[in-house]
This record gives C-alpha cells, structure tokens and sequence, in this order.
C-alpha cells in the first residue's frame, strides 16, 4: 500500500483532540460506556498512527508536536471531567496538570537559553501516560462515585508516584544539562529521552 501522507500524524493529532471532547462531554453527560468507547477508540487510533508513522518513515516535526499535544488534552480532559464527576480524585488531577506544567515551564526555559528540543519522551514518562490511560480507562469500566474500590486506589496511587516521578525527572535532566553545557555558546540540542 501507498504510504500516508507526512501531515497524517498531524491530522491524527487533531482528530484525537476532538474525540477526547466528545469523550469528555459523555462523560459529564453520566454515559460512561460511550465516553468508554470514545476513549478507548482515540488511544487505538492514536498508538496505530504512531506505527503507521514509524513504519512507513513519515514523522513530522508539526506531529512530533501536535501528537503529544492531543494525547495531552485527551488525558487532561477526561481527568478533569472525572474528577469533577468525583470518580477520579481532585488531588490526582491536579498532579496530573501540576506534571504538564513543570514540563510546560521546562520547554519554554529551554526555548529561553536558545536550546532546540527534540520531543523524545522519558521511560518514566511512558510509564506515567499508560499508567493515566490505565486508569482513566478502568475508571470508565466501574465509574464509582466518591468512594473508590481496591484496584482504584491502587491505580491512583501508581499513577500519583509514576506522575511525580515523571514531574520531578524532566527538570533534573534539563538542568543537568544546562549546568553541563554552561560554557557552550549558540544553539545546543536537549534530547528528552
């Protein structure tokens, strides 16, 4: 078969911010299972677009931003449209934000000492954003109101550590590396890996 066009990362990007809305507005609507679906059919298409991308060569510099982006709104809209429900905690929630913040502010310091970034995330970084689908997803599957059952507060508690530890790395490595590279003039390259 023909290989994709270098914008469909891109457009994938975009459709998954729109599906994770959906799936958000079902969610406060009480229609778990279709929000469920939603969820379920954007984290689908969206680990197959990676392939898709990979496999045929054909990353782009506007995906390696926007995919990242989406699977970012698609996660903090449903945490925060769960814990407003009260099926997920707000203090989850809020770590969960807190995390994209600091990683946020990372971005733009780096941006400030004229280093190029290159998005590559982190193991732990990995971990975090299945451990956050994990639980999104079991939640959805069993969406209980201020009380929570075992696997539950595992999760959220798994989830919590994997968040701050993610929270925590990205600004070690970035300050490593501009206390290592103080003396280098002009552009320089941070690999978040």
């Amino acid at each position: 078969p023909p290989p994709p066009p270098p914008l469909f990362q891109a457009e994938d990007g975009i459709r998954d911010t729109s599906r994770g809305l959906v799936g958000s507005e079902m969610c406060i609507r009480d229609r778990f299972i279709p929000a469920l679906l939603v969820f379920s059919f954007a984290g689908i298409s969206d680990g197959l677009d990676g392939f898709i991308a990979r496999y045929f060569n054909q990353r782009t510099v506007l995906g390696a931003y926007l995919d990242p982006v989406a699977d970012k709104l698609l996660l903090l809209s449903a945490f925060i449209c769960l814990a407003i429900l009260h099926v997920i905690p707000e203090w989850l929630t809020v770590l969960v934000i807190s995390r994209d913040v600091v990683i946020l502010i990372g971005m733009v310091s780096l941006k400030i000492f004229d280093v190029a970034v290159e998005i590559k995330p982190s193991m732990v970084s990995k971990l975090t954003t299945v451990s956050q689908l994990l639980t999104v997803f079991v939640v959805l599957l069993n969406p209980v109101r201020n009380g929570f059952g075992p696997l539950s507060l595992t999760l959220f508690w798994v989830t919590a550590a994997l968040t701050v530890a993610s929270g925590l790395h990205y600004p070690y490595v970035g300050l490593k590396f501009l206390h290592a590279d103080a003396d280098c003039r002009g552009p320089r390259r941070f690999h978040f890996a």
